[in-house]
């Protein structure tokens, strides 16, 4: 019988910096203070981190985080190449290195300067260098895409966007529903940068079209931070609190997971694969999850997970929420610290971090009512996916 991860890991420990645009931090000190963070949270002393695993940016190694924490001996390092799928995707290896004993306390922590530092797209030389880094496949990008225009995240994805529009044809009010709770749901996150910041449904329709179907507050936030992540075993469960277990986690591709203008379906995603095994290994079913964050790069990605996980054909995300579905008290309560699109894009690991903070029941104004299970999602390049069930 294959052996199963449910239930035999724990998150134990969370943290984040502040989330600004303007620092002088580097990005390894923004990993190392989100770090730090988690680990007083966890209340334990850095030095007891054994395995590190910065997943997705290039130019930090797991190495420049052992002085900061102060780390006797690294017994496990790790990285994954998932844009945005890449931090759930780490703490399933994590899982698997505490899970079997190469390393006791595994610490994952992703950000970025995406504000201060380099940015997506641009002519710059140092950007398309930046942007083939980070990228799959930068020789198809360098050849087949970049010369026609092809070159920032929203441009890819719009033909994803449009496709399915022209497909389905989805109200195109989902959108819409997606950033405004995202916005309403920051008001009540003391760290979320657009706390504060009302957003009206004239504004977002009066917000600029960007890259046609998306308009400026279809897109996450560019801002500096970090936010991390301690994974260790069950066996030492006992030495914490509240810890939060892993009930399923899975990571999945889309069919030709670099090229997806040449996918056989430009709809697939790599969700629509993880999600049944991370349910079949969780053992529940969709309509017992209490809350869901869900990677939130732009609106759109959020209805097409929503349905790439079942709980709605496609086309009918928009539909699923509507008349309030989606915020607190609704059935599936969705990125309820405001997500990326208004707490702050750090590639998804704060989507982590929340939902431990409402498994533990400190979430504060955010809290959703009597959570015990929880569903986080990332989404990546060109259509990775990556998922986590975690329970109290």
């Amino acid at each position: 019988m294959r052996r199963s991860l449910s239930d035999q890991v724990c998150i134990v420990g969370v943290g984040e910096t502040d989330f600004v645009r303007g620092t002088d931090k580097s990005l390894t000190q923004l990993l190392t203070e989100a770090a730090v963070n988690a680990c007083q949270d966890a209340g334990i002393h850095p030095s007891e981190i054994d395995g590190v695993i910065n997943p997705w940016r290039y130019n930090v190694r797991c190495e420049d985080l052992v002085a900061g924490l102060g780390i006797k001996e690294l017994k496990f390092s790790g990285r994954s190449e998932m844009g945005g799928a890449s931090a759930i995707a780490a703490i399933q290896q994590a899982a698997l290195a505490v899970e079997h004993g190469v390393a006791e306390y595994v610490v994952v922590t992703t950000g970025q300067k995406g504000f201060s530092g380099p940015r997506l797209g641009g002519t710059d030389p140092r950007i398309l260098d930046f942007n083939n880094t980070i990228m799959p496949n930068p020789e198809y990008r360098d050849n087949m895409e970049y010369p026609y225009g092809l070159m920032v995240p929203m441009q890819y994805f719009s033909l994803h966007a449009n496709r399915w529009f022209y497909e389905y044809n989805p109200d195109p009010i989902g959108m819409q529903i997606v950033a405004m709770t995202c916005r309403e749901h920051a008001h009540n996150n003391s760290k979320a940068y657009m706390k504060g910041r009302v957003m009206t449904e004239e504004d977002y329709q009066n917000s600029p079209m960007l890259v046609n179907p998306f308009r400026l507050f279809d897109c996450s936030l560019e801002v500096d931070g970090a936010g991390a992540v301690i994974v260790t075993s069950k066996r030492n469960a006992h030495r914490f609190k509240k810890p939060i277990y892993i009930a399923g986690i899975a990571e999945g591709h889309a069919n030709q997971p670099d090229d997806m203008p040449t996918r056989p379906d430009i709809l697939d995603m790599g969700i629509k694969y993880a999600a049944p095994r991370a349910f079949e290994m969780a053992g529940i079913s969709r309509d017992e999850i209490d809350f869901a964050e869900i990677y939130d790069c732009f609106t759109f990605i959020v209805l097409r997970q929503i349905e790439e996980m079942g709980f709605c054909e496609r086309g009918e995300a928009p539909e699923f929420v509507k008349n309030g579905r989606i915020t607190y008290g609704g059935q599936l309560p969705i990125n309820t610290h405001g997500g990326l699109l208004s707490q702050a894009h750090i590639v998804g690991i704060n989507h982590v971090v929340e939902a431990v903070h409402q498994l533990r029941g400190e979430a504060g104004a955010a809290q959703v009512e009597d959570a015990k299970i929880g569903l986080v999602t990332g989404y990546g390049d060109m259509g990775d996916g990556s998922i986590a069930i975690l329970h109290n």
